[in-house]
Formats: C-alpha cells, sequence, structure tokens
C-alpha cells in the first residue's frame, strides 16, 4: 500500500487535490501494477476525500483502467466495427488457440491476458491489436503465432 500512496501523493503534487487529478492517478497505479485494487480505489477517494463509488465508476469506465490481475502482456483486440468487417473473429480465434484462453482470460503463468477494447484508432490499418502499448495491424490468423512467440521468449 506504500507504493500506492507514494503514487498518488506524486500525482496530487503535480496535479492537485481536485476530481482532475483522478484519472492520473488511476492511470499512475495501473502503470505501477497493471491493474487497481477495491483497497486502491478507497485509498484514491481517501485522498482526493471523493466517494469510492465516484473512483469505482470512473476506474469502470475506461477499458484501459483495469480492476483485476491481469498477465505480464496484456493484448487488446480492437472491436470496432472496421476490424470486425477486416475479419477480426478470425484474428480472436487464433489468439484463443494460441493462448488456450478465451477472450477476458489470463493465462495460467500471467504471463497473457487476452481482452477485447472498443476502437484503438487503428480502423484504416486493421484488424488491429495491441500488446501493452505495442501496435500490431493489417493481422491475419497466420501471424498470431510468431507475434506470441516473440512474447513468450523475451
Amino acid at each position: 500500500m506504500a507504493e500506492i500512496e507514494m503514487i498518488i501523493n506524486q500525482k496530487i503534487e503535480r496535479y492537485g487535490r481536485e476530481r482532475k487529478a483522478l484519472l492520473p492517478i488511476l492511470q499512475g497505479i495501473v502503470a505501477a501494477k497493471n491493474y487497481i485494487s477495491q483497497d486502491d480505489m478507497v485509498c484514491v477517494a481517501r485522498a482526493l476525500d471523493i466517494s469510492a463509488a465516484d473512483v469505482y465508476g470512473t476506474a469502470s469506465f475506461y477499458s484501459f483502467l483495469e480492476n483485476k490481475v491481469l498477465g505480464k502482456y496484456v493484448i487488446r483486440v480492437c472491436r470496432s466495427i472496421t476490424c470486425d468487417m477486416k475479419g477480426k473473429n478470425k484474428i480472436l480465434k487464433a489468439l484463443e488457440e494460441e493462448l488456450r484462453i478465451q477472450l477476458g482470460e489470463t493465462t495460467h503463468d500471467r504471463l497473457f491476458s487476452l481482452e477485447a477494447t472498443n476502437c484503438i484508432g487503428l480502423c484504416d490499418m486493421g484488424p488491429a491489436m495491441l500488446i501493452n502499448e505495442k501496435p500490431y495491424t493489417h493481422l491475419t490468423a497466420e501471424r498470431i503465432p510468431e507475434i506470441i512467440f516473440e512474447y513468450r521468449n523475451k
């Protein structure tokens, strides 16, 4: 909890104690530990003097602010209509087969989590996905095993 309090205090120093600091604080927590726990949300609420429900509402609204433990590599498949029309379902099926998990799950070794997200701004290059911050575009089902292999061997 000391690490989370340090992150909160650093963000408060930069953004102040107003509600506008909430999103940067939550982003800082995700950057540090890849998700936001309920205890983290309560700590943020106390620091900003807002309700825990308000913090949870914000954290649950944004798809990149996870409130569950995720793998080291979070794969986010774009579920926009453009990516859907360009073959997103084939990409998703290839990922599920390669990782042996379903959408919304994390591998047993906590190396990968497979999530869907709204448009990631790469519609002209779809189907697309992100692995953590790195974009992959013009995907084919055949490319999925080599991409996953790259991360398994890091």
